[in-house]
């Protein structure tokens, strides 16, 4: 237990020094010190003092130090001081024989700092906080919040929003009266799941905030109510029951929640292949237009972006990787380019309303494209945004102001005007590249989720303050995350050796509320995920699609795609869940449907057809009637103006039609 009061007060003090409390953190750094060791310390000083004032004769000086500042050792140190006492009465203190080798106070005094050095590094408390321990980030938050949700999810009555007020007692709920005793039958055998304060603040507390200072300070104040870690363990440490408990909570959250039929999702999967697309270099990136259904944007490993019509599969726009502005790119990008030009894409991306497209590239580079329609792409912004691999982007319209949002391997995030490219939030703290970014509302409050390659989560406002969620993924790995619809959070991430880990996370205390089986360990790739409305998860995994019913753990079904998928497909679904795109060997796109679907894009496809059919030949007959109408209007035009005389109008019909039909009308005469 030493041993742990030595961690505790280390912890403490990291804690104070987070939260700006330096003076306090300072003060417990000199009161914490070992008592024995910091006496041997004082003592030596003081002897030392003693002796070279001694040294000098100044014998009514070196009485005083004896009797103010050794005095005080005198109970631990009766003989010692003794014979320090004796020592007043010597004409030479060298005459003692424990002093016969003193020579002058340079020497003594190097002499009494080795002596010092030797008590230090002997001192546990001391000799840490010369090299502060490696102690990840908010680490006492995180515990005081493991053993606050322990204690809820041992509550007899667990009670939504728990009323925490204190740490000097266990925390325990209240039950709720209920006319028909459902809910304290329901607990006696199956205790409902808990859920606590909002991760980052409650809607109604946001909604109720009068400008985002105070939004600010209210997520500050509820700062130990942040972020507990994915891996709650028994409050006995020694008696490992994680799984157990894990195991136990995830069945009574899964019989909590309505069940889609499994009928109803099987028949909703898109798993017919409907068209393949040839993009001509692998895909990495892909996605679906947040309005139009069938259009989809590609990147790929070579840096080429490609737009594409899955109706018709015709291509839209195909683009090969260019630098627009390479003299306004830092010096570092031009040599890193110059030593290696090859550049791939790691992201693309829509904005909300699907007016513009951004594409984050392997080297430094983000490109933003402005879209309209068809093949409409035009450029609109390029930002050298981070020194080495842009990793991801995402759009996101916090105080209605259209943000891009970059993150990259030299481990920062940060936030970009959308239109002018003016920089306007940088968020740093990660100690590792980061991976991912998530963004999100509830209520007024705008966040971001931003993850490492390390499976470190943070989570940002936007207000340059610092993080104010930080625990981490299971596997410790390159994690990617998303909301559904209906605001539950997901994530899936690979571990450096291989194991995947695709779950579901109650937000409102940071806790994983359910973990997703059949993932397969394979440490070539990271596995992708996407979400199909609010009811299924996808992830590419052993060269097949394998998809989830969000509300079990069990692996639901898998979809080979007719086959030919690398080991870790990419997979997107379109905003209404009716197509699937998942990236297949040989550079190629395989777009999946639904029965339904197939007859639905075929129909739309043919009716395109028709319609250009009937427009042109409708076009073709307007024009017609309208040149007879305009002729005819001509003719008693000129007619009117000549009296009454037609010789002429057969020249105006030749002027509109260009042909000379007044030759032939002689030629009749």
């Amino acid at each position: 237990m030493a041993a742990l009061c030595k961690d505790l007060v280390l912890l403490i003090s990291q804690f104070l020094d987070e939260e700006g409390f330096k003076e306090t953190a300072r003060m417990l750094e000199r009161e914490s010190d070992d008592n024995r060791y910091s006496t041997k310390i004082y003592f030596e000083i003081r002897k030392q003092k003693f002796l070279e004032v001694l040294d000098n004769n100044e014998r009514a000086k070196a009485l005083d130090i004896l009797m103010k500042e050794l005095k005080a050792f005198a109970p631990d140190n009766e003989e010692l001081l003794k014979e320090m006492t004796l020592l007043l009465t010597l004409n030479n203190i060298r005459d003692h024989e424990s002093l016969s080798m003193y020579s002058d106070a340079e020497s003594a005094r190097k002499v009494m700092m080795v002596e010092l050095k030797k008590v230090i590094e002997a001192n546990p408390l001391l000799r840490d906080k010369l090299e502060f321990p490696n102690i990840a980030n908010h680490r006492l938050r995180r515990l005081i919040n493991q053993s606050l949700n322990w204690q809820h999810m041992h509550c007899a009555y667990p009670q939504p929003n728990p009323d925490i007020r204190t740490l000097f007692v266990d925390h325990i709920c209240v039950p709720i009266p209920s006319d028909d005793n459902l809910f304290s039958a329901a607990s006696d055998s199956n205790p409902l799941p808990s859920q606590s304060t909002s991760m980052l603040v409650s809607t109604s507390s946001a909604s109720n905030s009068t400008s985002s200072s105070e939004a600010h300070s209210s997520i500050s104040s509820e700062a130990l109510s942040l972020g507990v870690p994915a891996n709650m363990a028994s409050i006995e440490v020694f008696e490992d029951n994680t799984t157990e408990i894990s195991t136990a909570m995830q069945e009574i959250s899964d019989a909590s929640l309505p069940h889609q039929s499994s009928v109803n999702i099987s028949d909703d999967l898109p798993k017919n292949v409907f068209r393949i697309l040839n993009e001509g270099s692998s895909p990495t990136s892909m996605e679906f237009h947040p309005e139009k259904q069938t259009v989809l944007l590609v990147g790929t490993t070579v840096g080429d972006i490609g737009l594409w019509e899955i109706s018709s599969g015709e291509s839209l726009l195909s683009r090969n990787f260019k630098v627009w502005d390479i003299a306004a790119c830092s010096m570092m990008f031009k040599a890193t380019l110059l030593k290696d030009p090859s550049v791939s894409v790691n992201r693309v991306a829509w904005s909300p309303e699907g007016c513009l497209f951004g594409v984050a590239y392997s080297k430094h580079l983000v490109q933003i494209y402005s879209y309209n329609e068809a093949k409409d792409a035009r450029q609109q912004l390029e930002i050298d945004a981070h020194v080495g691999g842009v990793n991801d982007l995402t759009f996101s319209a916090p105080e209605k102001q259209l943000l891009v949002i970059t993150c990259g391997d030299d481990k920062i995030v940060k936030a970009w005007d959308a239109i002018n490219g003016v920089k306007m939030y940088t968020f740093e703290g990660h100690d590792a590249p980061v991976y991912s970014l998530c963004p999100y509302s509830k209520g007024n409050v705008h966040f971001v989720f931003a993850t490492s390659v390390n499976g470190n989560i943070k989570v940002w406002l936007y207000d340059n303050l610092g993080a104010r969620v930080d625990y981490d993924a299971p596997g410790l790995g390159c994690t990617s995350m998303a909301y559904s619809g209906d605001r539950r959070l997901f994530s899936c991430g690979t571990s450096k050796s291989g194991e995947s880990f695709l779950v579901e996370w109650d937000d409102s205390e940071g806790a994983i509320k359910r973990s997703y089986l059949g993932l397969q360990k394979n440490p070539s790739s990271v596995v992708q995920f996407d979400i199909m409305k609010n009811q299924v998860l996808a992830a590419g995994d052993e060269h097949v699609i394998k998809i989830w019913n969000m509300n079990k753990t069990e692996l639901f079904t898998t979809i080979d795609a007719e086959g030919g998928l690398p080991a870790n497909p990419c997979v997107r679904f379109n905003k209404e869940g009716t197509l699937l795109a998942v990236s297949a060997n040989d550079n190629k796109i395989k777009i999946l449907a639904k029965d339904g679907s197939l007859q639905l894009l075929h129909t739309t496809e043919n009716c395109l057809d028709d319609d250009l059919r009937v427009f042109s030949d409708t076009l073709t007959k307007v024009v017609s009637e309208a040149m007879s109408k305009v002729v005819c209007a001509q003719v008693s035009d000129e007619d009117v103006a000549k009296n009454g005389n037609l010789e002429n109008s057969g020249e105006v019909k030749s002027k509109i039609t260009g042909k000379d039909t007044t030759s032939k009308s002689r030629e009749a005469h």
